[in-house]
């Protein structure tokens, strides 16, 4: 399925997270936060960047991991990305959606 992100054409699954990573740049990222009423600040992207970086390392992703990174704390998860932070975070990030999100 494609979807039009910052004027380009993505391919997405039916929930709208990315299908290809080489796709996504950061203003793809900003778009998809945008949709999902999030203002991108450094700190997001340092938590997206940690994200994409586990995803490339193959580590599965879950909530309880991200609070014992170090790179962000899971209070400070929340805050940054409220309405559900792994889902949201990993859209954002152009990566696909964690096993462990619902």
């Amino acid at each position: 399925m494609e979807k039009v992100i910052a004027g380009k054409n993505i391919q997405v699954n039916e929930e709208g997270y990315l299908t290809d990573f080489s796709q996504w740049d950061q203003t793809v990222g900003e778009e998809i936060a945008k949709e999902a009423n999030i203002t991108m600040t450094s700190r997001h992207w340092e938590v997206i960047k940690f994200l994409q970086d586990q995803h490339q390392q193959k580590v599965a992703l879950s909530i309880r991991k991200i609070g014992q990174s170090k790179v962000v704390d899971i209070k400070e998860f929340y805050a940054l990305f409220p309405q559900g932070p792994l889902k949201v975070s990993t859209k954002i990030a152009g990566i696909p959606k964690p096993a462990s999100c619902i």
